[in-house]
């Protein structure tokens, strides 16, 4: 959660009356989540998600009482978050891939000690953030190639089989974005993530619905200046009002490299842990050190996950 400031002339633009900036989102008619305004220098609002007339009280905001400058600025009272799961755009993931259900790929999947592994962690990690009262957790590794995505994809499909539950898996790694190669799905059919995360695209017009217990954010290419967006107040502003609409049991974020850029130790005060990717054929003592003293005091670390294990090293029951 940002913290308040006071207005900056150079950046804020609150200058519309309360009347006028409710009209204007009545004005959009059918388009149901369209944010009344907002860019990488300040957070802001989305509209309520229903088409008829809105009023003061329907307005969605994150928190029951909303930061000073938005009283000051906007004028607009907090109201409890409609459930917006239901409308968003749904598009099936690629068929001839494994990871979430709906191919032979994925059936034959189900059936090995790798699927079996993340089904196990999948059922720790539920308990752990129940028992916390947490939703955001991070899934990073210490440096590129470990298979962070893989194993975000693959835990994200484990969660979504678990009925009446509902998982959220955003692609945070702006520099390199993958998720939708995994999961075999088209990021061009949605906004883009900078502008959502600046507020400039409507929570429906960019988070797709898989099914009716997994949601995803998908990147659509690379932005060098990650790290700023990753730390700006807009993109903890986005991703609260996210959370408030669509109400998930966790939000899994598939990260950057921790000790690559500065892009994940950025996001770290939004997140309530961390899972660490090490691989076995590449990860040293040494980088699990540094990532550990990266993460210590600031976010809990929920365990160190094995990828590329030497199969002599698995043991099994």
């Amino acid at each position: 959660m940002f913290k308040p400031r006071k207005p900056d002339p150079m950046k804020d633009t609150f200058t519309a009356s309360t009347e006028d900036r409710l009209a204007a989102i009545n004005d959009v008619g059918s388009d149901l989540m369209v944010p009344a305004q907002g860019s990488f220098t300040r957070p802001r609002r989305f509209a309520a998600a229903h088409p008829e007339k809105i009023t003061e009280a329907e307005v969605i905001m994150d928190t029951p009482t909303p930061p000073a400058r938005y009283t000051e600025n906007a004028g607009l009272p907090a109201a409890a978050p409609r459930d917006l799961w239901g409308l968003l755009h749904e598009q099936e993931p690629g068929t001839d891939q494994h990871i979430l259900a709906g191919s032979q790929a994925a059936e034959d999947f189900r059936a090995t000690d790798v699927s079996r592994a993340f089904d196990l962690l999948r059922t720790r990690l539920r308990q752990t953030v129940k028992q916390n009262g947490w939703i955001n957790i991070g899934v990073a590794a210490p440096t590129a190639g470990c298979g962070t995505t893989f194993t975000a994809a693959n835990l994200a499909a484990s969660l979504s089989r678990v009925p009446s539950s509902r998982t959220v898996l955003m692609d945070l790694n702006l520099r390199t974005p993958g998720l939708a190669k995994v999961l075999d799905m088209d990021a061009s059919q949605t906004g883009s993530l900078r502008d959502f995360l600046a507020g400039d695209v409507a929570i429906s017009d960019y988070v797709l619905r898989t099914s009716d217990t997994l949601a995803v954010g998908l990147g659509n290419g690379p932005q060098e200046d990650a790290a700023e967006i990753m730390q700006d107040p807009a993109t903890a502003a986005s991703l609260a009002e996210m959370r408030a609409a669509l109400n998930p049991d966790i939000v899994l974020y598939d990260l950057p490299p921790l000790l690559s850029y500065d892009d994940t130790s950025a996001f770290l005060p939004q997140l309530d842990g961390i899972l660490l990717v090490s691989d076995g054929t590449q990860t040293m003592a040494k980088h699990l050190a540094e990532c550990e003293r990266v993460l210590n005091g600031q976010v809990p670390l929920l365990g160190v996950i094995l990828n590329r294990a030497r199969a002599s090293s698995i043991e099994r029951f």
